[in-house]
């Protein structure tokens, strides 16, 4: 199952919601705006995963943050979309 960190403060986490809810994906969302160890588990993550190197740079957050079945970790959900669309 799909792990996703975010908040529902930010318009692309509740974008990736809508999206994967309407493609009726299977997730995991983990809300890191009200709780701490949620937070605590995406700043590791990003820390430490190249893909948020430019997003970094850009002094964005980088959420949502999808961490797949691997372990993958991915900032675009689309392709979850449109697997369930297939």
């Amino acid at each position: 199952m799909l792990k996703i960190y975010g908040s529902m403060l930010c318009p692309d986490c509740v974008q990736c919601r809508a999206d994967l809810d309407k493609a009726c994906v299977v997730y995991e969302y983990l809300d890191f705006a009200d709780n701490l160890k949620n937070l605590k588990e995406f700043l590791a993550i990003r820390d430490y995963e190249p893909v948020f190197e430019e997003v970094k740079e850009q002094g964005s957050i980088g959420i949502p943050c999808i961490v797949d079945e691997q372990g993958k970790v991915l900032l675009d959900w689309s392709i979850y979309v449109g697997q369930a669309e297939a």
